[in-house]
């Protein structure tokens, strides 16, 4: 890659990325005001309102859809860098062919930014309509999760097809287990649960965004020992426009990510541990927003086949939440878990 070449690219995509999206942030938000594009209240008007409902409301009015900032900026600096990199003498080593690899980073980064855009819309502009476990904001659950799906068999097909990507790497015992065509769905499965993941735990301001920044930062380390320039690009500007926008993010946030956001950075998330091969080191990384999916999960099936909760509230942030810690409390000390974590997938990721 030429490493020492790139070192000064990295830190000047990471240092404009976050100056472009910081005097950006400050005009969006007052659209987003002006567009009425608050988060919306969930509670009933009559009756008892859930604890859920009850914490959400807390945040209601709170603009929506800082993802959509992100995303854009994120998508043109990286269309762009290309061409610039290669006249600062910059050699543009890809781990796959180049123009796929960057495809499929592109295509799962707009095409869930998109979906969950979608969401957004009809949640905030949108009627809700009743489900059985409440009141359903936005598109349906069955809905979303099948077009996510879609999306994440295209995208993993093309990994597959075009990438020629099928196996996973086993650490410890160093041996790499063929799925040949069984990849497909493997990776359509890891994309859609970080995806629900990520928006299961944006649930607290800079939460997911911070624990987002420490993952990125490892498999940063990780596309450096892989010489992958294009994820290595696409990582570094990333970070530089969360920077930014976890300023605005932080308790109490003045801008939430929405759905298209959420769904964007968690199926990238993803994907970029699929292109690392790094898929146990993956789960452990990410290992908070897994604990946060799992709880939602086990919450679920203790309502359905018990009727009753497993779990205080899910996901379990908000088990904290009823149990008295404060909001900044929770979050910093998930952000450490997810440093500790960070940690030890680097170093699975090495063995």
């Amino acid at each position: 890659m030429g490493l020492t070449s790139f070192v000064p690219l990295a830190l000047g995509l990471v240092m404009f990325s976050f100056a472009l999206t910081a005097v950006l942030i400050i005009p969006f938000i007052d659209l987003l005001f002006k567009l009425k594009a608050v988060r919306p209240k969930e509670a009933p008007k009559t009756g008892k309102v859930p604890l859920f409902d009850t914490f959400h409301d807390q945040k209601a009015g709170t603009p929506l859809g800082g993802g959509i900032l992100i995303v854009a900026v994120v998508a043109v600096i990286f269309y762009l860098v290309f061409p610039f990199a290669s006249h600062m003498g910059v050699y543009i080593r890809s781990s796959f062919d180049f123009k796929n690899e960057v495809a499929v980073i592109m295509l799962t980064f707009l095409a869930f930014g998109f979906l969950g855009g979608l969401d957004d819309y009809i949640k905030i502009f949108g009627k809700p309509t009743s489900g059985k476990l409440g009141l359903v904001m936005g598109m349906s659950r069955r809905t979303k999760f099948l077009l996510q799906w879609l999306i994440a068999l295209v995208i993993a097909f093309i990994m597959y097809r075009n990438l020629g990507i099928e196996f996973i790497h086993l650490p410890f015992v160093e041996k790499n287990l063929h799925l040949g065509i069984g990849y497909i769905p493997f990776a359509a499965f890891v994309i859609v649960s970080f995806a629900n993941a990520f928006n299961i735990t944006d649930g607290l301001d800079g939460l997911a965004t911070g624990l987002l920044l420490i993952c990125l930062l490892a498999f940063g380390v990780i596309a450096v020992g892989n010489l992958d320039t294009p994820l290595l690009v696409f990582i570094t500007v990333w970070i530089g426009a969360l920077l930014a926008f976890l300023y605005f993010n932080v308790w109490p946030a003045r801008i939430f990510l929405g759905d298209v956001g959420a769904l964007a950075f968690g199926a990238t998330l993803g994907v970029i541990g699929l292109l690392t091969g790094s898929i146990f080191a993956l789960m452990i990384i990410g290992g908070v927003f897994i604990v946060e999916l799992v709880s939602s999960a086990v919450q679920i099936y203790g309502w359905r086949r018990f009727n009753k909760p497993i779990l205080p509230l899910a996901p379990l942030h908000n088990t904290f939440r009823v149990l008295g810690w404060e909001e900044p409390k929770i979050v910093v000390r998930a952000w450490l878990v997810g440093v500790m974590l960070a940690i030890f997938g680097l170093w699975l990721a090495t063995i």
